[in-house]
């Protein structure tokens, strides 16, 4: 799903992982961590990020970038990987929601910030402890605080 720019509307959860998975809680992303997203779900992220393939495959994923192309893209990734990536996206989809538009979101995820000791918010995406960072600095944005 592409940004609307007029109605400034927000790309579901779902969209972030390729529009196709349904969730009526956050049980089922645990369920769905375990089970293993899909190579075209994380596909799916990467294009929200305004990175790579490569880079967020090798920076992101830890995964070589020969190894990622080899699978198919209704093979499933491992738990760890397919928690990170949705983890990921749900920092894409607040990022969208305090931006509100793609191209401040990706500027926003490749420039260095203060808050995060001069890194970007993308370079801290390899870890859940970077992501959770990140999350809390959209909130603190979100409530006006300067970040």
């Amino acid at each position: 799903m592409e940004l609307d720019h007029k109605n400034k509307q927000i790309p579901s959860f779902s969209d972030f992982l390729g529009g196709k998975l349904l969730f009526k809680n956050y049980y089922d992303l645990i369920l769905l961590s375990k089970t293993g997203l899909s190579k075209a779900s994380a596909e799916s992220v990467i294009s929200f990020t305004g990175m790579t393939k490569k880079n967020f495959v090798e920076d992101i994923l830890n995964i070589s970038i020969k190894t990622y192309q080899r699978k198919q893209d209704d093979e499933k990734l491992g738990k760890i990987t397919s928690s990170l990536v949705i983890e990921i996206a749900k920092a894409l989809q607040h990022s969208y929601k305090v931006f509100n538009d793609k191209e401040k979101v990706q500027r926003w995820l490749s420039k260095p910030n203060k808050a995060l000791h001069g890194e970007s918010p993308l370079s801290l995406f390899s870890t859940p402890t970077g992501i959770s960072m990140v999350q809390d600095i959209l909130t603190r944005i979100e409530e006006g605080a300067h970040s």
